[in-house]
């Protein structure tokens, strides 16, 4: 309750202090896929229930979905390394535009040519880099790894009112163009709820084994005795040998050469990613300003806790860690006293970023 009650303050301020439509965080327990807090802002007073509109009374983590971003790119290094075509160190040379499909493709600024590892790609959040490593392993991999880790599917929750997001469906020509793949390996065409984000994380935090989202821990049966649910066998979708290298890569975005390096928790070893995504909006049928996101896991080198926090349409600054960084920072920090899990007793690794 106390972790629940700090997520729904620190949520609340960070969508009214960026001016923004509507906010969503999901704290999960990295090994049994346990929901520890899932909080939505605005939401309503339960006590008067009636005060708000129809609307605030869903849980919006469950219910809405939205296009990632650049969180999305853990999904591409992770099924880029393991299928074999790059390794954190692989060098790229990234132009300020890359044509695919007929459309070219830029980062989120303008730079000049960048000589990025993979490791760099990541931590820079380079768009250009992700296209290009994800066409060493080709479309139909990228989209068999996006399914195992579960995007365009139900979270297993059961839920009531739950969307599965949507994944493009490959086989069918009206859904995939010539720019699909490119956009996807990026984080954009593809849209997820965010406990279905958070669990992408979480996949990677427990050595690459996808569990289901628990969100009852037990109940009491007929006869007062209570039971707990049963935690799922999960499904393996990487190797533990590539999720520990992917948990070193998103350390990279929290170092001084990402572009999250305010998210380092004192005495953790934290690894994280930030989104900006074009944000789609069913009124007008086209894109319509920004979600910003950070979706990160502490202890690194061995993640108790993984946590989202997704931001939607903030009018006064977009980038994932402006908005979302500081509310992840503030519920994590208070998370990982709260679980008393113990600080790192190791350094992070120092993976080479340029060539």
């Amino acid at each position: 309750k106390d972790l629940q009650a700090v997520a729904e303050k620190a949520l609340k301020e960070g969508v009214d202090f960026y001016k923004a439509d509507k906010g969503g965080i999901g704290v999960i327990d990295a090994s049994t896929g346990e929901i520890l807090a899932i909080a939505n802002y605005p939401t309503f007073d339960p006590n008067n229930p009636f005060a708000t509109d129809d609307k605030s009374k869903r849980n919006t983590a469950v219910t809405d979905v939205f296009e990632p971003g650049s969180t999305s790119k853990v999904m591409t290094m992770a099924s880029v390394i393991e299928e074999g075509g790059a390794n954190a160190g692989t060098q790229y040379t990234v132009e300020n535009r890359i044509s695919r499909g007929g459309t070219s493709f830029k980062d989120y600024v303008d730079h000049p040519t960048l000589r990025l590892t993979l490791a760099g790609v990541l931590a820079k959040s380079s768009n250009i880099g992700t296209i290009m490593a994800s066409e060493s392993i080709g479309e139909k991999k990228l989209y068999e790894y996006l399914q195992k880790f579960g995007i365009g599917q139900s979270t297993g929750m059961n839920f009531p009112g739950e969307s599965g997001g949507k994944l493009p469906d490959i086989n069918n020509e009206n859904e995939w163009s010539d720019t699909t793949f490119p956009t996807l390996a990026f984080g954009q065409g593809l849209s997820v709820n965010a406990v279905q984000t958070t669990s992408v994380f979480a996949t990677i935090a427990n050595d690459g084994v996808r569990m289901l989202p628990r969100l009852i821990a037990g109940y009491s049966n007929t006869e007062g005795v209570y039971e707990p649910t049963m935690i799922d066998e999960g499904v393996r979708v990487v190797s533990p040998e590539t999720a520990k290298t992917v948990r070193e890569m998103l350390e990279g975005v929290v170092s001084e050469d990402g572009t999250a390096k305010n998210m380092q928790i004192p005495g953790y070893r934290v690894g994280g990613k930030t989104g900006t995504a074009n944000r789609y909006d069913e009124a007008t049928g086209g894109y319509s300003g920004y979600t910003s996101s950070f979706i990160g896991m502490a202890p690194a080198e061995k993640p108790a806790l993984v946590m989202s926090v997704s931001i939607h349409n903030p009018k006064t600054s977009t980038y994932g860690s402006v908005v979302a960084g500081p509310v992840f920072k503030k519920v994590m920090t208070y998370a990982l006293a709260h679980k008393k899990v113990p600080p790192s007793t190791t350094k992070p690794p120092k993976l080479p970023v340029e060539w």
